[in-house]
C-alpha cells in the first residue's frame, strides 16, 4: 500500500533526501535561512529556560539545541521539525537531576537514545496511531500542570531550600513557603506575562515572538529594580563559569562544548559517576521513559506538520535520528531532545523548506552562545519563569481538553481525568500505560456491546426458502472476540434450547479469535448433547481464514458450514448432513 509506506519506511536522511530531490533552489535556501533564524531566536532562551527547569545551568540547554539539532534534522524523517529540550522532559529529568545529577540525566538520555534506535529498527513507528487523543491530552495537560508548579518559587522568588520528590509534597512545600514571596520576583513576573499576553494584539507588521521583547523589557525592568535597591534573581547571579585562566563569570561560558563520557560529568555530588551495571539498572525506568515520551512528542510533532504541510513524514526514519541525537548529544554535554511542536510549526510558517532550515536554527543558537552570553546574564530568573509558565499552558491545550470534556463519550472523558490525574501524582509512564489499558479494556467492552444476535427467521429478505418446522434462523451482528462470545454463545443456547435446529448466518460477523472459535466449539457440543442441529452460512474471509488454521481433524464450525443462507437452508431440507453437527 503506497499510501501507508511512511509509517513503515526506514532511511537514513530521509526527509533532507526527499526535500532536496524535488528540485531545490537559491530561493529555497534563502527561505530556509530566514525560517531557521526566526526559529533560533526563539530557540536560544527557550532552549536555556527547559535546561534550568530540568535542574541544570542554562548552557546545556543550548547544547541541546545545537547539536540535536543538527543531528535531527539532518537524519530526521520529517521535513520541518525543530528538535532541541521541550518542557514535556521536564517532568522526568528535574527528579533525575536532584538524584543522579547531570552525569545520571546524560547517561540516561544516551540509554534512551539506544531504545530509540531500536524501536525504529523495530518499525515501531505505525504504533503512535494506537495512541488515544485522551492519553495525549491526559498526560500532556499533567506534564504542564507539573511544569507550573515547578516555576512557582523562580515566580515568586521564593527560597526553597529544596522539593520533595511527589507532588503533594512540592505543593506543600510551595504553601509553607508562600508568605516569603519577593515583591520585585512578582513585579517582574506579572510584567513578563503581561508583555506575552499584550504583544500579539498590537497585530504590529513585523512578526516578532512575543517572549523577545517580554524577556528584553523584563531585564530592563529588572535593573532599574536593582538601583532602587530590589535585587532580582537573574541567570548570572545563579549561574557561574569558570574561564580558562581561572576567573568566574556570571551566567553561561561563551565557549563551545567539551566532548566527553556522559558519566564523567558531575554527578549529584559534583563529582563524577562510576558507570555500572547497578547504576545503569537504576536508570532504566528513566530512560525508558525518556524514549517513550521522545517517540510520542516527535511523531505527534511530525503528524501536526503533516496535517499543516500535505507531506509525508517516515515515522520510523525520525525515530531513528531522535534516538541518534540523544545517543550523541549527552557526549557534548546536551540534554534530552525531541522534535518541539511550537518551534517546528513556527519554523514552517516562517517559510521552510527543507531541513535545513533548522540546521541554521542550530547555528543561530551557537552564535547566541558565542555572542551573547554575557546579555543573556542579564534575564531575571522570573521572566523565564513567566515564560515556562505560557509554555506549560500552549502545551496543555487546554480548550481541546475542555472539548473532550464536554463532546465526548464517557469512558474518553474517565481515560483523560486518568492520565492527567496520574501524571501529576505519580509518574508519566505509569500514566501512559494505565491510560492506554484503560482505554483498551473500555474500547473492548464497548465494542463486544455491539455483537448480538437477531433473529431473521421470519424475514423474507433473508430466509427466501420457508424453513422446516421448530427451526430458526439467528444473525450473528460483531465480532465474535473473547469479550463477546461467550456472551453470544449463551444467548444461542438459551435461544435454541426447544428447537430442532438453528442456522447462524455470519455475513455480518468479520472478526473471529481463539475465544469466539472455542465459545461456537462449546455451543455445538452443547447443542448436539440436546439433539440440536447446527449450521452456519456466509462466513467472512477472517473467520474462514482463522477456522481452517485451527482445524485440528474433529469435527467444528467449518464442517457445517455454507456459502450462502439459501444453501444452508437447502441442506436442512435435502438432510444432506444432517447428523454431522451430532
Amino acid at each position: 500500500m503506497p499510501h501507508r509506506a511512511h509509517v513503515v519506511s526506514l532511511r537514513i536522511g530521509h526527509a533532507l533526501r526527499e526535500a532536496l530531490s524535488g528540485g531545490y533552489r537559491r530561493a529555497d535556501l534563502a527561505r530556509d535561512v530566514l525560517a531557521g533564524l526566526t526559529v533560533g531566536i526563539i530557540a536560544i532562551p527557550l532552549a536555556m529556560a527547559l535546561a534550568i527547569a530540568s535542574g541544570v545551568a542554562p548552557q546545556y540547554g543550548l547544547y541541546t539545541a545545537m547539536i540535536a539539532g543538527v543531528l535531527i534534522a539532518v537524519l530526521g524523517g520529517s521535513r520541518y521539525s525543530i528538535s532541541g529540550p521541550t518542557a514535556a522532559f521536564v517532568v522526568i529529568l528535574y527528579p533525575l537531576v536532584a538524584k543522579h545529577g547531570l552525569a545520571g540525566l546524560l547517561l540516561a538520555t544516551t540509554m534512551a537514545g539506544l531504545i530509540l534506535i531500536a524501536m525504529a529498527y523495530a518499525r515501531l513507528g505505525r504504533f503512535i496511531e494506537y495512541i488515544p487523543e485522551s492519553v495525549t491530552l491526559g498526560f500532556t495537560g499533567g506534564i504542564a500542570i507539573v511544569i507550573a508548579t515547578l516555576q512557582v518559587p523562580d515566580f515568586t522568588g521564593l527560597v526553597v531550600p529544596s522539593m520533595p520528590e511527589h507532588y503533594l509534597g512540592k505543593i506543600h512545600t510551595i504553601a509553607v513557603h508562600l508568605g516569603q514571596a519577593d515583591a520585585g520576583s512578582c513585579l517582574i513576573a506579572v510584567f513578563t506575562l503581561t508583555v506575552m499576553l499584550a504583544w500579539p494584539r498590537l497585530r504590529l507588521r513585523l512578526p516578532v515572538p512575543p517572549l523577545l521583547p517580554a524577556l528584553l523589557l523584563a531585564s530592563l525592568l529588572g535593573v532599574v529594580l536593582g538601583w532602587g535597591g530590589m535585587d532580582v534573581e537573574t541567570i548570572g547571579t545563579r549561574f557561574h563559569s569558570v574561564l580558562p585562566n581561572g576567573s568566574e563569570m556570571g551566567g553561561m561560558p561563551p565557549f563551545l562544548p567539551t566532548l566527553d563520557w556522559p558519566w564523567h560529568r558531575p554527578g549529584p555530588d559534583g563529582e563524577p559517576l562510576a558507570l555500572t551495571l547497578e547504576l545503569v539498572s537504576e536508570l532504566l525506568p528513566a530512560a525508558f521513559a525518556i524514549a517513550v515520551l521522545g517517540a510520542i512528542e516527535s511523531l505527534l510533532c511530525a503528524v501536526v506538520l503533516d496535517g499543516m504541510s500535505g507531506k509525508r513524514h517516515s515515522a520510523n526514519s525520525e525515530l531513528l535520528a531522535q534516538g541518534v541525537g540523544n545517543l550523541e548529544t549527552p557526549f557534548f554535554g546536551g540534554i534530552t531532545a525531541t522534535a518541539a511542536i511550537a518551534r517546528s510549526a513556527t519554523n514552517f510558517r516562517a517559510g521552510a523548506v527543507s531541513p535545513l532550515a533548522a540546521l541554521t536554527h542550530a547555528l543561530a543558537v551557537f552564535a547566541g552562545l558565542l555572542l551573547l552570553s554575557r546579555a543573556l546574564a542579564w534575564i531575571p530568573m522570573p521572566a523565564l519563569a513567566a515564560l515556562l509558565m505560557v509554555v506549560a499552558w500552549n502545551m496543555s491545550e487546554a480548550p481541546r481538553s475542555v472539548r473532550l470534556i464536554k463532546r465526548s463519550p464517557r469512558a474518553d472523558v474517565l481515560v483523560f481525568v486518568t492520565c492527567l490525574s496520574l501524571t501529576v501524582l505519580f509518574d508519566m509512564v505509569i500514566a501512559i500505560t494505565a491510560g492506554v489499558v484503560l482505554a483498551s479494556l473500555l474500547f473492548m467492552k464497548e465494542l463486544a456491546g455491539l455483537t448480538r444476535i437477531v433473529d431473521i427467521s421470519g424475514n423474507s429478505a433473508y430466509v427466501e426458502s420457508p424453513l422446516p418446522e421448530n427451526w430458526k434462523v439467528f444473525k450473528v451482528r460483531g465480532a465474535m472476540f473473547f469479550a463477546a462470545a461467550d456472551r453470544i454463545a449463551a444467548e444461542l443456547s438459551r435461544a435454541a434450547r426447544e428447537l430442532d435446529g438453528i442456522v447462524l448466518h455470519m455475513q455480518y460477523s468479520s472478526y473471529l479469535d481463539a475465544g469466539g472459535m472455542s465459545a461456537l466449539e462449546r455451543l455445538m457440543d452443547e447443542c448436539a448433547a440436546r439433539h440440536i442441529t447446527v449450521r452456519f452460512s456466509a462466513w467472512q474471509f477472517q473467520p474462514l481464514k482463522a477456522m481452517a488454521k485451527a482445524r485440528n481433524g474433529t469435527p467444528g464450525p467449518l464442517d457445517v458450514s455454507f456459502p450462502s443462507l439459501e444453501e444452508a437452508i437447502r441442506d436442512i431440507l435435502t438432510g444432506g448432513r444432517e447428523n454431522a453437527a451430532r
